[in-house]
């Protein structure tokens, strides 16, 4: 019994022992089983996820940024263009140690304190996997020897980049703008500008460059590399250039433009010039400007309150953001108006005393002994302010609003072009109830006939206001991007005579039904006058204003018919002037210079042939006839000196000057 107990114990230790066996071998098969399962997932289901991740290692892609298209002047030269500049980029999380890294930037690149701690806040502000950039603009000695000890520097990569150019400086910068990095508002707002972002991108801000960023930027170009374990490049695999953006053509001349910086140099103002018939903008500078070039790589704080904090307001583009009273400028288009109407005709004289007297109020003439008997024609030549308080009387401030509006005033020229144009004011009637909450009174209308009171006007306005008179009456529209089918003269004219034959049909009710002209816009070069007669004799005044004697620019006059040119002069209060200041007479250099005139001109040339209209302001700059009229004379010389470039260039002959 003894033994066959021992036995009976024996076999279940065995049988403990078996199935310890067997579970234990069962489990090794299990995990056998699993790690076989595993190595196979890992190299047949998973192999391309994982050489994919291998490679990640392995290789490094970089996106280049997108090249800029240019601008091109109306001859075809580069006004804003793209040059190369060598940054260091690093992405801090890539580093193993970010102290000792910017210890060694520091050496050498010989940065300053201020530099290296202004680095470092800037890297506080991002996120770890975000771009840091060290340098935007590193010199060819300083990018060489990064890459010398780029061994050393864990982490660091210099790249070459693009920098906009700006060759003309501050001569176009009111009409180009500037370009500056890309904010976090340009990314949500612009979906191009998302797409093509790398660090560092710089984006259209204001003017042309931002109205035509989607043409401009491009798309970006790929670089791929091999590294090593520690990152450094040690071999270029693949390179997919990108697309330049769209070079875009100007109908501005870079040598006018450069003529008017110069005239308006240290002074506030602008100076527009533009074609008569296809409305092209041949020049628009507003001064005072600055260099566009310092925003490019970050303008420091002391020249940008230098500019922000300038009286003279750079910052504001004047020809189509800056408003003011057209003064006497505004006289051809109120005899035009009144004569339109029929409430005056040009034999219409009437006695200038030097002032004139309305319900106890004195509406004075710039000329104090006064002009004696005057009829419209002598009242334009001479600028005579009585007889345009009359003319306004008997037109009527809402008939005057209605033909301003018409020839271009108080409305938006190049609205989608300038995103900062302003409409500027044409008063009337309704308008003051309506925003001022009072009555019409009648001296207000007298004052608006001689452009003072509520009217507000841009320089770009009065030019194309000018233009259109000169034109014999259409209607054009301002154009600064060149179109690459550019009409003839001749075709031009074509357009305007079959205008007239479509109203002369529209009068007598057989036109077309929907008669439309597909390459330009419906209402272009339409008739904007009644009675063409009336809009050939303002612009015969306008003439004898500038070439007869006792004209208002008679100095400013060219004897050589080539040259000739017809315009108004205009001098705008901008404050109110006292019976004692009348009585003081002072020289405008005795005037405190806030409370000077603003000094104007609109004129059109050449006289035999027109073709072009000019406007110009001075800013405080007292009388039209002494101070902007001479300026005219400039422009024209070189306007029409290089009309003949520019109309080859029209015919597709072109030439680069």
């Amino acid at each position: 019994m003894i033994s066959s107990g021992g036995d009976s114990g024996l076999g279940g230790k065995l049988n403990k022992i078996s199935r310890r066996m067997f579970i234990l071998s069962t489990a090794k098969v299990i995990v056998f089983g699993g790690i076989v399962a595993r190595l196979f997932s890992l190299q047949i289901n998973e192999n391309k996820k994982y050489l994919t991740l291998s490679d990640k290692n392995r290789l490094r892609e970089w996106r280049l940024p997108p090249v800029r298209g240019d601008f091109l002047d109306y001859f075809g030269k580069v006004i804003a263009g793209n040059t190369e500049v060598y940054q260091l980029h690093i992405v801090p999380e890539e580093v193993n140690d970010f102290k000792a890294l910017m210890v060694r930037l520091k050496d050498i690149l010989n940065l300053s304190e201020k530099e290296y701690v202004k680095i470092i806040r800037k890297k506080q502000k991002q996120k770890p996997w975000e771009t840091l950039i060290i340098s935007e603009n590193l010199s060819w000695e300083q990018f060489s020897k990064l890459n010398l000890y780029l061994h050393e520097l864990d982490g660091a990569k210099p790249v070459l980049s693009i920098s906009r150019s700006y060759p003309y400086k501050e001569n176009l910068t009111h009409v180009l703008g500037y370009v500056s990095r890309a904010s976090v508002s340009d990314l949500n707002e612009n979906e191009i500008i998302k797409n093509n972002h790398v660090p560092g991108l710089r984006v259209g801000k204001i003017g042309l460059e931002k109205t035509f960023e989607k043409d401009l930027i491009g798309t970006n170009g790929v670089q791929r590399y091999e590294v090593n374990a520690y990152g450094k490049r040690i071999n270029q695999l693949d390179h997919v250039d990108g697309v330049k953006g769209k070079n875009i053509r100007l109908t501005v001349d870079v040598e006018v433009q450069k003529l008017a910086n110069d005239l308006l140099r240290d002074r506030s103002g602008s100076i527009v010039v533009m074609d008569i018939f296809t409305g092209e903008i041949v020049a628009m500078h507003s001064s005072p400007s600055f260099d566009p070039n310092l925003f490019f790589h970050g303008i420091s704080n002391e020249k940008w309150k230098e500019i922000r904090e300038n009286p003279l307001k750079p910052l504001l583009n004047k020809t189509i953001s800056g408003l003011y009273s057209p003064g006497s400028t505004l006289k051809p288009l109120v005899a035009l108006s009144a004569l339109e109407n029929d409430v005056i005709s040009p034999d219409l004289m009437i006695e200038c005393r030097g002032k004139m007297e309305l319900y106890g109020q004195t509406y004075h003439c710039w000329k104090k002994e006064g002009h004696g008997y005057m009829k419209l024609r002598n009242a334009i030549k001479q600028s005579c302010d009585s007889y345009f308080y009359e003319a306004a009387r008997r037109l009527g401030v809402d008939r005057l609003s209605l033909t301003a509006k018409k020839y271009g005033l108080g409305e938006k020229t190049m609205e989608g072009i300038f995103l900062d144009e302003k409409k500027g004011l044409v008063p009337s009637t309704k308008w003051k109830k309506n925003n001022l909450g009072r009555g019409w009174v009648l001296g207000e209308t007298l004052i608006t006939g001689i452009g003072q009171g509520y009217i507000q006007t841009t320089p770009l306005q009065l030019c194309l206001m000018t233009a259109q008179l000169a034109n014999g009456g259409f209607k054009i529209y301002p154009k600064i991007n060149l179109n690459e089918s550019k009409d003839s003269l001749e075709i031009i004219k074509n357009k305007i005579l079959e205008r007239i034959d479509e109203r002369k049909e529209s009068q007598l009710g057989i036109i077309e039904t929907g008669k439309k002209f597909l390459n330009y816009r419906v209402d272009e070069y339409k008739p904007l006058f009644r009675n063409q007669e009336n809009v050939k004799f303002v612009l015969e005044a306008m003439f004898g204003s500038t070439n007869e004697i006792y004209g208002t620019s008679y100095s400013s006059r060219f004897d050589d018919k080539k040259y000739q040119f017809a315009g108004k002069t205009g001098t705008a209060q901008v404050k109110k002037i006292t019976e004692e200041q009348r009585e003081l007479d002072l020289k405008t250099s005795e005037i405190p210079y806030e409370d000077r005139d603003h000094a104007l001109y609109v004129a059109y040339g050449p006289y035999a042939n027109p073709r072009y209209a000019v406007s110009i302001i001075v800013e405080h700059g007292g009388s039209g006839s002494v101070t902007a009229a001479p300026m005219a004379k400039k422009i024209f010389k070189l306007v029409i000196d290089r009309h003949d470039l520019r109309e080859k260039n029209r015919l597709g002959k072109f030439i680069n000057t």
